[in-house]
């Protein structure tokens, strides 16, 4: 079944919550596009569901959700894609580390005398 044809599940807002309809992706979703992502981190987000929901429901690991989100905050939505993990990853990996600070001796020493004395 083509996924246009398949019933979606809709959670309706709370009353007076002002929140939101969620067209979240059915429960037997294979394929993750970042569209989909995006719709189960919001709704853990605005609280339609619970962290613990949503993995049960979607069977995520805890980490695996919690990664989605990190892609979110640090990337927008395009971070979701699993091909932008990688380049993510590597320009993260590539990214200068800062090195030790490094603090000059007092001019007061002999350049002779070996440190500590």
């Amino acid at each position: 079944m083509d996924d246009t044809e398949r019933p979606r599940a809709t959670v309706p807002p709370g009353p007076g919550t002002g929140l939101p309809t969620f067209e979240l992706p059915p429960p037997d979703t294979k394929r993750w596009v970042p569209g989909r992502k995006a719709i189960v981190v919001a709704a853990v987000h605005l609280g339609v569901l619970s962290l613990q929901e949503a993995c049960q429901r979607y069977q995520l690991s805890r980490e695996e959700f919690l990664a989605w989100q990190r892609a979110i905050d640090q990337y927008g939505v395009p971070g979701l894609r699993t091909t932008r993990l990688q380049i993510y990853r590597d320009s993260d990996i590539r990214r200068p580390v800062p090195g030790p600070v490094q603090l000059s001796l007092s001019s007061s020493r002999s350049s002779t005398s070996p440190p500590g004395e």
